[in-house]
């Protein structure tokens, strides 16, 4: 069976948005890292059109290797996009889904393959609630941003997470990562 993992990027105080981490060349090798091993990446409308960003470097490299790197990873692994507004994705490996997300993660958990790895927040959200994420990789820039849009603010039940291991980036950007803790009865 395959494994939803959840992986985003926040500050110290819980921030989410795209513009607030340090995307050095060590965050860019780590999330190529875990793409290569993924199978399937799972994206709201918002996240994919940012990601388009990563499919204009193949066209036209950047020159930093770590960059232009995450973008022939990124272009490679599957890119399935939930949104009620995208008619077509423009994109070779990405296509739109045709379920909704829980019957879609439900779905690919059950066929053979690499993991299903889970790049946006509204989806991070609505899996987390839902129970069908089966590990967190949250990493955690050295900033306190102070203002944005927060990560966890629309949680629904208390989640306890059993810590698996850290990494840590030379930039100080530390990652977390958890399972989910099942069968725990909360007071």
């Amino acid at each position: 069976m395959r494994k939803v993992i959840a992986a985003f990027n926040m500050t110290l105080d819980g921030i989410c948005d795209h513009t607030t981490g340090v995307a050095d060349e060590g965050l860019h090798r780590h999330y190529a890292d875990l793409i290569n091993n993924g199978g399937v990446i799972l994206y709201g409308r918002t996240t994919y059109e940012l990601m388009l960003f990563w499919k204009t470097l193949l066209e036209k490299p950047s020159g930093e290797k770590s960059m232009d790197d995450f973008a022939v990873s990124i272009d490679k692994i599957t890119k399935l996009v939930f949104s009620n507004t995208l008619k077509n994705t423009d994109w070779e490996s990405a296509k739109l889904a045709d379920k909704t997300l829980n019957e879609e993660v439900s779905e690919l958990k059950q066929q053979a393959g690499k993991d299903i790895l889970v790049g946006s927040r509204s989806l991070i959200i609505q899996l987390l609630n839902s129970k069908l994420v089966d590990e967190f990789q949250i990493c955690i820039h050295p900033v306190i941003e102070g203002k944005g849009l927060r990560l966890f603010d629309q949680i629904k039940d208390r989640i306890m997470l059993k810590l698996t291991k850290t990494k840590t980036l030379g930039s100080g950007a530390t990652v977390f990562y958890y399972e989910p803790v099942r069968g725990i009865t909360e007071p």
